[in-house]
């Protein structure tokens, strides 16, 4: 069974920077499997933030583009994502997806 695990996320004043990571592991074929980011704000839907296929083709929302960096390293089956600029707005819990499953989420909080 496919499992992801995040880490990284915190507490972070605006202007800051935070790198989630998501590693990967129980059978997926990593370097073949398109993975993304989704967040939850309080009281919002899971919006897609960013994904990257395993081709290397990354999409960002508008709202990230510029400021968050999507990469993976297929050696450690790792997914990361470099938020720079964080805002208030940024806050919410980080889901990490790929091969159909969601892992548990790390909090970012952003402090104005």
């Amino acid at each position: 069974q496919v499992q992801l695990v995040e880490s990284g996320g915190g507490l972070q004043q605006a202007g800051g920077s935070l790198r989630l990571s998501c590693t990967a592991s129980g059978g997926i074929i990593f370097s073949l499997s398109p993975m993304a980011w989704y967040r939850q704000a309080p009281g919002k839907q899971r919006e897609l933030v960013a994904s990257m296929t395993s081709g290397g083709r990354i999409n960002y929302v508008d709202s990230v583009k510029g400021r968050f960096t999507i990469s993976r390293d297929h050696a450690k089956n790792t997914v990361y994502l470099q938020m720079n600029d964080l805002n208030p707005e940024d806050t919410g819990v980080y889901f990490c997806w790929g091969d159909g499953q969601w892992g548990q989420g790390t909090q970012v909080t952003v402090s104005s």
